[in-house]
């Protein structure tokens, strides 16, 4: 570690340097609460609610995914078709901008980086817009999206997610400040360029990383 990093530099690769030692960068990290609370964070044990005050219902019958863009493979995934695909199970801590986070919540879904085998991004993707039934949208690198624990999640602590919380799926980013990761999830756009999203072109971070405290550009 080299002497001059500042640290906040510091404690963010010996975060990383814990979670790739635990085999799941950006998940569960058994080190002690202190070690795992980004700065400026404070634990909480509630799950606060926060949308654009319009939560749009939907049936599993009615939902539809849309993959399109610089992908081989466009699909729209009905909810068996999603049901149908791989499923893992993750606990990931989750951290707001607004200054909470919340440790170890348990997450079901699908990996992104198993929707990709799916669809096939070509040579041209290098970003993805996440878009949702509210008019919310949120802009992700694609390497960031590869990302071990990244994934369309549909389940809560072994339960379907409420439509509070962005059910029936959502797409989770546990690497990055939770709006990174649209609730109410309908399409994803894998693009050549960066398109930023809802609040990125409100004067929010364009990265969203919560150890360099990348809330607002």
């Amino acid at each position: 570690m080299p002497d001059d990093e500042s640290p906040l530099l510091q404690s963010k690769r010996a975060a990383v340097e814990r979670a790739r030692a635990s085999g799941a960068t950006g998940g569960h990290d058994p080190s002690p609460s202190a070690e795992r609370l980004p700065p400026g964070q404070v634990l909480t044990t509630k799950f606060p609610i926060l949308d654009l005050g319009f939560k749009p219902p939907i049936s599993t019958e009615e939902f539809r995914l849309t993959v399109t863009g610089e992908v081989e493979n466009p699909v729209t995934l009905n909810w068996a078709a999603l049901m149908a695909l791989p499923r893992v199970t993750r606990a990931l801590d989750f951290h707001c901008v607004t200054r909470w986070s919340r440790f170890d919540l348990e997450w079901t879904g699908l990996l992104f980086a198993d929707l990709c085998d799916l669809v096939k991004p070509t040579p041209a993707a290098r970003y993805i817009l996440q878009r949702s039934r509210d008019g919310y949208s949120s802009n992700l690198p694609l390497e960031e999206a590869l990302r071990p624990n990244v994934l369309i999640a549909y389940e809560l602590d072994g339960q379907p997610i409420p439509l509070e919380h962005g059910g029936p799926a959502r797409l989770i980013a546990p690497h990055l400040y939770a709006w990174k990761g649209a609730k109410f999830l309908s399409a994803l756009l894998l693009s050549p360029v960066d398109q930023p999203g809802y609040w990125e072109t409100r004067g929010y971070h364009n990265h969203g990383d919560p150890w360099a405290e990348e809330r607002f550009e």
